[in-house]
């Protein structure tokens, strides 16, 4: 499925508030052309996550709203919302964030560190021009084949002509959504080489917001709740594009529209990116495949989004977060044969993800029903629709160290250049998840069997990138790295038992808060609430456990506090 936030969120998509934007007085030197200092990683991740958290947050509202005016099995209306977002979203993780981000991002940073602010805005502005003209082309030819396309990615959907044509007119509501991503994407490339990640991180929250404010009037249409959510997702688009173009000109970007030119500064990224393209192509087609097998399940489409959902907040949160920080600064490492800093920054990304996600994935692991219950059961979406999610959330669950890995270890190739590995490892990675998917569907895993397959299709690509990092000797993780990852394994297991305990122990533990509320003349509620406190129950369980085993120390915490500073 797919790798953010949110569906068609940077993370994804990938999928908050107010958009906050940084004041911005134009530096001396920006961050990509200062030399990168310890803990840089971390400060520039807790940025852009505490924005992306925002957004998350807003997603969920918004996702909460959505599953409850479409359902998901009871109408066609869900799994052709869910089409619509997902096809022009297929496009912009290979285009815009994938291989345009792995060829534009060190290609504008080693511009700006080393011939100025002027070429490398000139070589940004040459790349919009680019790649405004291809995602424009692109999106007029699926507008006009929309209708074919839809025989081929969605084959289920043929023995339902209502949800066949819904899907088809929905997703051309929404494929313009793709140029003005694209652009934003750019900007947003932009804006983290100088070291601006405020923006990049918030602007998801326009989408949120507005696709909030169309869908919450809706009442009791679930068609044209699906209409209105389609609607605004291009609405959203252009107001995303324009905050992007907003903050880079504030930041003292000075790019401009221009038609488009093959320049040797666009040949070079064309060159870097068709790789990366094809590489990044290989996840969007297990989203192609399980798509279309999920089609010949009512509900299906909508179950695997549902679960998406949960399993890309550790995503988009931590390894877009820390992969986005990481590869500026691992490129000027590299361009300055710095070996240290390289180490220094791959270790501390390494540790860093692991910290946050591993307690993620044990959690989705140990109560998937529980939060999906909790969370997302009311109005059209019932009972059965929860069961079928949780079941796709328990594979992907033991799967999401994997999607964040490949977010670290990819980086190590994109800053020496290298993009025809990870294409490869990719396209292998393809493989065997087209082979497994089929496979455990056919043998009665149904849409859980599609989950596990891309789960296990993640961790054979990070072997892959592992393994050739470390038989090149571009990375092996230190002994320190290993001895941390070690202890926080331990206290995500110690999380998962806590949290698997209360999963058991629920109708006990929901009980008295159900009987507290009717005290307070409410009868809605009581699960909501006890799974935040399960939830919080367990996150102090981690803490604690991290402190006691070491995984984190306290001098630790107070020297990132001091460096965030």
């Amino acid at each position: 499925m797919n790798d953010n936030t949110d569906p068609i969120e940077p993370a994804a998509p990938i999928s908050a508030a107010n958009a906050t934007v940084e004041p911005v007085v134009q530096p001396p030197a920006s961050a990509a052309t200062a030399k990168p200092k310890a803990g840089g990683v971390a400060r520039s991740s807790a940025i852009f996550s505490a924005m992306t958290l925002l957004s998350r947050l807003a997603g969920f509202a918004r996702d909460l709203v959505i599953t409850a005016a479409l359902g998901a099995s009871a109408g066609p209306a869900a799994d052709a919302y869910y089409t619509a977002l997902n096809f022009p979203n297929l496009f912009r993780r290979i285009f815009a964030e994938g291989a345009f981000a792995a060829a534009f991002v060190p290609a504008y940073a080693k511009t700006l560190k080393s011939e100025g602010e002027a070429a490398a805005d000139k070589v940004a502005t040459d790349a919009l021009a680019a790649v405004a003209a291809v995602t424009v082309a692109l999106t007029l030819v699926a507008q006009l084949a929309m209708p074919w396309l839809m025989t081929v990615i969605n084959i289920g959907f043929l023995d339902d002509p209502a949800r066949f044509k819904l899907a088809v007119i929905l997703t051309q509501i929404t494929m313009p959504y793709l140029p003005c991503m694209a652009i934003a994407a750019l900007l947003s490339g932009v804006l983290n080489a100088r070291g601006r990640f405020i923006v990049s991180g918030a602007y998801p929250i326009l989408l949120n917001l507005i696709m909030l404010a169309a869908v919450i009037p809706v009442k009791g249409d679930q068609i044209e709740a699906a209409y209105a959510a389609s609607w605004a997702v291009l609405v959203a688009g252009v107001a995303q594009a324009g905050l992007c173009w907003w903050a880079a000109r504030r930041a003292g970007a000075n790019i401009r529209l221009s038609p488009p030119k093959m320049t040797p500064a666009v040949k070079a990224i064309i060159i870097t990116a068709v790789p990366a393209a094809i590489g990044n192509s290989a996840t969007q087609i297990n989203v192609f495949i399980s798509g279309n097998l999920s089609s010949f399940v009512d509900g299906g489409r909508t179950w695997l989004a549902t679960a998406d959902r949960l399993y890309q907040l550790p995503l988009g949160l931590v390894g877009v977060a820390i992969g986005i920080a990481l590869l500026p600064k691992l490129s000027s490492a590299v361009a300055s044969r710095d070996h240290a800093q390289q180490q220094a920054s791959m270790d501390e990304a390494l540790i860093l993800s692991m910290a946050l996600t591993l307690p993620a994935a044990a959690a989705l692991m140990a109560m998937p029903y529980f939060l999906i219950d909790a969370l997302f059961t009311r109005g059209a979406f019932l009972q059965v629709d929860a069961v079928n999610t949780a079941r796709a959330l328990l594979h992907f669950g033991w799967g999401v160290p994997a999607f964040v890995l490949i977010r670290i270890l990819a980086p190590a190739f994109f800053a020496r250049g290298d993009t025809r590995r990870p294409m490869v490892f990719a396209l292998t990675s393809v493989a065997v998840n087209a082979v497994l998917a089929i496979g455990l569907f056919n043998l009665g895993m149904g849409v859980a069997g599609i989950a596990a397959a891309v789960s296990a299709s993640a961790w054979t690509n990070v072997l892959l990138l592992g393994a050739t990092l470390w038989r090149r000797e571009h990375y092996r993780p230190s002994p320190r790295a290993v001895w941390r990852l070690g202890r926080i394994a331990l206290a995500s297991a110690g999380l998962a038992a806590v949290v698997g305990a209360a999963s058991w122990a629920r109708p006990m533990l929901q009980a008295p808060v159900a009987d507290l509320l009717a005290m307070a003349g409410s009868s809605h509620g009581a699960k909501e609430i006890t799974l935040l406190l399960v939830v919080a129950a367990g996150g102090l369980a981690y803490v604690a456990l991290a402190f006691l085993t070491r995984a984190v120390t306290m001098a630790e915490v107070k020297g990132l506090v001091r460096r965030s500073r």
